[in-house]
């Protein structure tokens, strides 16, 4: 069943969700890499939690004037309209009080919230808000969703993209260098209110598909998730998009098949496994690779400490350093060094008198902030400048 989901085998409609809850999570996964750069996690969640009472006023509107109050269209207009008045409010508080952004958004995300909960409460009240089905907004819901308002998510998704594609380089510049942003004659308050209205649209588009609760979290997890992988811009808003578009994908899929499960949760889960996996095995950040390069570095400090034992003809008590130059063929079992375990201890014990050399030599300050006790100094000095530093010292004592 999952295989047909996933394959685009469960129907026109079925179809038309998952590919534009794929189109969702890839907007949602580039324009999070913005906002998660600038620093400014937490103004989504603001933006999401504001959007309720637009829901629920919108709803309230549209059955006042005749309608059944279920249009999508109508009720992500009220969203967005609620959201830019809490955008709006925590860019007041933050400019002209002394409270500093958290707080702004604290305050926002808490009243607007509490408010549109007591709204939702209101519309449980009428007649004709007893099967509103508002609720789906809080954790997403895509089992009701008309073709019309699939179109309308992937039309607006598809917009978004556009448009951090025109931005992309004002978007970087103020992520990365805010100061060289406004010497090349950028504003950074329209910067940030470009990037505050495309997180805007997406936080809107996204309440049908992840609801308003966890749209933050397809904003932000899947730029974390890039960022284990690259240490560059552009790909980390390529991979994001990516991880973005297959978590909405997977997710709307599973939801399809289990109409039961609210598909914000879902789609969440999917981002997070690929998060989870990311942190763990990801070459350079990862868990895993951490755990290897610092096994790695054990193992070069015993052996570095070992050979200069060796080459002062100190015993060595330590089990993991005896085991690892035997291993090497340094030493044999009685601890007494073979040919190789000589030079290779004469070389340790050369090396760390030049740069006991360099270190004492002001005209080597650059290099001797490079001496860590492993890396080799012919890494960093020139031929000339070691047989300089070579022509101060004796020529070391052979290990017998």
């Amino acid at each position: 069943m999952l295989a047909d989901a996933l394959l685009l085998q469960l129907g026109y409609n079925a179809t038309l969700v998952t590919i534009g809850a794929c189109l969702l999570g890839i907007a949602a996964g580039v324009a999070g890499t913005f906002l998660f750069l600038r620093k400014r996690a937490l103004v989504s969640d603001a933006i999401s939690h504001a959007t309720l009472p637009g829901v629920g006023l919108a709803f309230i509107l549209m059955v006042g004037m005749g309608g059944d109050g279920r249009s999508l269209f109508g009720l992500l207009v009220g969203a967005g309209f609620s959201a830019a008045i809490g955008l709006l409010c925590v860019h007041w508080l933050t400019t002209r009080t002394r409270l500093g952004e958290d707080a702004a958004i604290g305050a926002v995300l808490s009243v607007f919230f509490g408010f549109g909960i007591v709204i939702l409460t209101v519309i449980q009240t009428m007649n004709a808000g007893r099967q509103a089905g508002l609720e789906g907004f809080l954790l997403g819901s895509t089992a009701g969703m008309l073709r019309g308002d699939a179109i309308l998510l992937a039309v607006s998704a598809t917009l978004v993209l556009l448009l951090v594609l025109i931005l992309r380089r004002p978007l970087e510049l103020a992520a990365f260098d805010p100061g060289y942003a406004q010497a090349t004659g950028w504003s950074m308050g329209r910067i940030d209110l470009a990037m505050m209205g495309i997180v805007l649209v997406v936080t809107v588009v996204g309440l049908k598909v992840v609801g308003l609760i966890l749209i933050v979290a397809l904003l932000i997890v899947p730029a974390v998730t890039a960022r284990f992988w690259t240490e560059r811009a552009g790909h980390v808003v390529i991979i994001a998009g990516f991880v973005g578009g297959v978590s909405g994908y997977v997710g709307a899929a599973i939801s399809a098949i289990a109409p039961a499960l609210p598909t914000g949760p879902i789609v969440v889960l999917v981002g997070f496994t690929m998060f989870l996996v990311s942190l763990l095995l990801s070459p350079g950040r990862g868990v895993l690779a951490s755990v290897l390069m610092h096994w790695r570095y054990q193992r070069r400090v015993h052996m570095r400490q070992g050979l200069l034992a060796l080459a002062q003809g100190q015993p060595i008590f330590e089990t993991l350093t005896h085991r690892l130059l035997r291993r090497a063929g340094l030493i044999l079992p009685d601890g007494v060094p073979t040919s190789d375990g000589q030079a290779a201890a004469a070389k340790a014990l050369l090396d760390e008198t030049r740069w006991s050399i360099v270190r004492a030599d002001q005209s080597f300050a650059a290099a001797a902030t490079r001496y860590d006790g492993l890396t080799a100094i012919e890494t960093v000095l020139t031929p000339d400048q070691l047989n300089e530093v070579d022509a101060r010292i004796k020529a070391p004592e052979v290990v017998t």
